[in-house]
């Protein structure tokens, strides 16, 4: 009906799965993620469904212990680049770390791909938790947690000055007169910062969106402190309705702290699904996926959010170990969400370690189940739409094609798009140029 409010949907791509297991599902090509099929069929499903963006998440660095997908696969910028040429309206959002990152290069990159999809580029803006990074760019120990969100802060900062470089109509292309450009209309940054010092400016004009979208996805109280004052939607790694609406209510009262107005930023848990005919079915996949994890992959993996710590040292079967601050300086909200859990049930390690390789989550049904369970979110204030994941191969499909079109019928998804660009679907403002607004100002 005209004017309800509606969700907002994207999906990651994640090629041959995020975890260890997941490339040894039928149906899933082991080299899905250097596979631009792939990718292509996925955002072309996406985009027929009318789904808001496609989703590439990254990270630079891995271990031999890291999950297929992580081991090899496409640079996030460079696979839009070319996805911007085989689809049409849905938005197109790429992983790129500010600690590891210049921004002027960085800049570039998006605004470039914001250009060539006509206005769908978004900007997960990360600060990278593995400290295994640092060793890849040149510095022998990673940036302390405090210090990566104050660069991340003035990165962004950077960034967006950048991307206003340009007004919107200095562009005149006058053959007759030889003009190219109104000088007047392109703008110098000369930044001097913390961390950057960047005079610009960018050799790029803007978009028809203005600017990228703007994503983030910490956790951490610095994490949402500088999610709710800078980005237009926040992907939350939270798995039930409580937890999330807990996070939900913290980030729309610190941006409303901040004087941001509206419903940003847009709270987005992601969620991978797992789907059946049935609710029972449904469960009998959950039980059978759960069988592929091997204790020790569990293991293995409990270890990435703290650093890739070494728990096989421990006792599985005594109580989750005492870690102090060990993960504090990686993925800190994740690593201590872990502890959290593990300190309020009484888990072993080995309970642990099993508990988080095979999170059930909330999202495990029926389709009209799923759909009931989002709509429960959405309408209790745990979320503004959703982050779809893969928790078996035929999972997206499924919910595209059986749990898309409930949630149309219910008047809760689009049936068509819109408008044409990434900030139309998620119904953000058009990013005015700073220079432009303050000529409409003076003038007034």
């Amino acid at each position: 009906m005209p004017g309800q409010r509606q969700l907002h949907l994207g999906t990651t791509i994640h090629g041959a799965g995020a975890t260890k297991y997941g490339w040894r599902q039928p149906g899933l090509a082991p080299d899905a993620s250097i596979s631009l099929a792939h990718y292509t069929e996925v955002a072309r499903k996406a985009e027929a469904a009318k789904l808001d963006f496609v989703f590439i998440v990254d990270s630079p660095y891995i271990t031999p212990d890291s999950a297929p997908h992580f081991l090899n696969r496409f640079e996030p910028l460079t696979v839009l680049s070319a996805l911007a040429t085989v689809t049409s309206r849905i938005g197109l959002v790429a992983t790129a770390t500010s600690s590891y990152t210049e921004p002027f290069t960085l800049a570039r990159q998006f605004a470039s791909l914001d250009l060539l999809s006509g206005g769908r580029a978004g900007w997960n803006v990360v600060t990278t938790g593995l400290e295994g990074a640092a060793q890849n760019y040149g510095r022998d120990k990673h940036f302390d947690h405090a210090e990566r969100y104050r660069r991340a802060a003035e990165h962004l900062e950077v960034v967006q000055g950048l991307w206003d470089s340009w007004e919107d109509d200095a562009f005149v292309y006058d053959k007759a007169t030889g003009v190219f450009f109104e000088k007047s209309k392109l703008h110098t940054l000369n930044h001097k910062g913390e961390f950057f010092a960047v005079k610009g400016p960018l050799n790029i004009r803007r978009s028809a969106q203005g600017q990228p979208v703007i994503f983030q996805a910490g956790g951490s109280d610095a994490g949402r402190d500088l999610a709710a004052r800078t980005a237009h939607g926040i992907f939350a790694g939270l798995e039930t309705l409580e937890e999330t609406q807990e996070f939900y209510a913290d980030i729309k009262r610190r941006a409303a702290s901040y004087g941001r107005a509206g419903n940003e930023p847009l709270v987005m848990p992601g969620i991978a699904p797992i789907i059946g005919s049935t609710d029972a079915e449904a469960e009998r996949i959950y039980r059978e996926l759960s069988e592929l994890v091997t204790l020790e992959d569990a293991v293995v993996q409990l270890g990435r959010p703290f650093a890739y710590y070494d728990f096989s040292k421990h006792d599985l079967d005594a109580p989750f170990p005492e870690l102090g601050d060990i993960g504090a300086n990686a993925y800190r909200s994740h690593s201590d969400r872990i502890k959290r859990i593990a300190r309020e049930q009484g888990l072993t390690l080995r309970e642990t370690a099993l508990r988080f390789a095979t999170p059930r989550g909330s999202f495990v049904g029926s389709p009209e189940k799923i759909a009931d369970i989002a709509q429960h979110w959405f309408e209790h204030g745990a979320a503004d739409g959703f982050i779809l994941g893969v928790g078996v191969a035929e999972s997206l499909d499924v919910f595209l094609e059986h749990v898309v079109p409930i949630l149309q019928k219910r008047g809760l998804f689009r049936t068509e798009y819109d408008e044409t660009t990434l900030r139309g679907h998620l119904g953000v403002p058009f990013a005015e140029n700073r220079y432009a607004a303050r000529h409409a100002l003076a003038a007034e």
